[in-house]
């Protein structure tokens, strides 16, 4: 089992979302031992509570001293009603996971809001897997904990994605038609990395724009994917400002991806970096608890930084290159992000072995499979963006 960085309040409620597959339950059951668990997914106690929510406080011992958690809390949004009033008449401490936001969305779930703080859970992160991180195989199947125990990586993916379209999309989000919600998925995950365009992802999977701008809202209520904003703070040039789009995990991506005799795998694999990177930005900003905010940078003239941190740490560049061997093109988009930003730090992880410098403010750092392996952690590549 991987040492996670995830850390829980001391003494405080907390919601802990995550998609599913994100080791949320098997980290709460190693921390907190003697909590009394209550899992939503189990057909008795869903039905139980969902008939009746005032029938949680009969499930807890009077006096108790131990946590409770509610595993996929989503699945009966009205204990929330419950919870806040057994926070406030028995000082209980409640741990609430979920692996979608749709219905607590409707139901309010700022009805906890001052009594329950909010953590995430992601894919593991090169930190955590230390020694145990390939990055090969972090850009073909990605991060998620499960992988680690399957001796066929392909068919677990498979497996995950059948999931989510029949249990968390078919009954979360009530999609009617599948087979055009499988077509978006496929659709969709050609868009990774890139900005948004809805009438073009609607064009190709033949429905309606509204219901494509609807798909794309529950993917991220169910948090299998993630919407970056521009960044365009104090702005000297034109620039695109609608978002980028990215799978929460690069063997997702990859999984959905369709595939044909004519794909090379090179060009997955540049968008497999970036989503890559994107996790490791996401999971670190949150477990380190930097707060920085993570947008992208593009002009109208196609000048672009995959992704910018701004926040009270500084504002950072993050340029992210496959080629192995850099040229003075893959230079130009930093290099008008400094002239507009020369506060800024800038980074390019590129897929060479070399540490690389340019007009003494740009470092390249090779990702190449050999330095990484050659390091305690993957962790060393963002040791700038977090660094105080």
């Amino acid at each position: 089992m991987f040492k996670r960085l995830l850390t829980a309040p001391k003494n405080q409620s907390f919601f802990l979302f995550g998609p599913r597959g994100t080791g949320k339950t098997t980290w709460l059951k190693k921390e907190f031992p003697n909590a009394l668990y209550f899992d939503l997914l189990e057909s008795q106690i869903y039905r139980n509570l969902l008939a009746d929510p005032g029938r949680l406080e009969n499930m807890i011992p009077q006096n108790t001293k131990n946590w409770v958690i509610l595993d996929e809390v989503q699945k009966v949004p009205e204990l929330l009603n419950e919870v806040h009033r057994l926070i406030e008449n028995r000082d209980i401490k409640f741990i609430l996971t979920g692996s979608s936001a749709r219905k607590l969305k409707k139901q309010g779930v700022n009805l906890l809001a001052g009594r329950a703080y909010t953590k995430h859970a992601y894919p593991l992160c090169s930190a955590e897997l230390e020694e145990s991180f390939n990055l090969e195989q972090a850009l073909k199947w990605g991060s998620l904990p499960g992988l680690f125990n399957t001796e066929n990586p392909d068919q677990f993916l498979n497996a995950y994605l059948q999931t989510y379209l029949k249990e968390e999309i078919e009954q979360e989000a009530r999609v009617r038609n599948l087979g055009a919600f499988a077509r978006f998925l496929e659709v969709a995950s050609l868009c990774q990395g890139s900005v948004m365009n809805m009438s073009n992802v609607a064009r190709e999977t033949g429905v309606h724009r509204k219901v494509v701008e609807n798909y794309f809202s529950i993917l991220e209520d169910l948090m299998i994917a993630y919407q970056i904003p521009a960044f365009s703070k104090r702005a000297k040039r034109d620039l695109i400002l609608h978002r980028k789009f990215y799978f929460f995990d690069a063997g997702v991506y990859r999984a959905l991806r369709p595939k044909g005799p004519l794909d090379t795998r090179e060009e997955g694999d540049g968008a497999g970096l970036e989503t890559l990177v994107l996790q490791e930005l996401k999971a670190l900003n949150e477990y380190l608890g930097r707060n920085y905010g993570i947008f992208y940078w593009k002009s109208t003239t196609n000048l672009e930084v995959d992704f910018v941190l701004y926040g009270e740490h500084g504002l950072k560049g993050i340029e992210v290159k496959r080629t192995a061997h850099l040229n003075p093109s893959d230079l130009r988009g930093v290099k008008a992000f400094l002239k507009d930003y020369p506060e800024a730090e800038v980074r390019i992880f590129y897929g060479g072995k070399h540490k690389l410098y340019y007009e003494g403010k740009i470092e390249a750092m090779g990702t190449h499979e050999q330095l990484l392996q050659s390091s305690p952690t993957y962790q060393k590549l963002y040791s700038l963006q977090f660094s105080e």
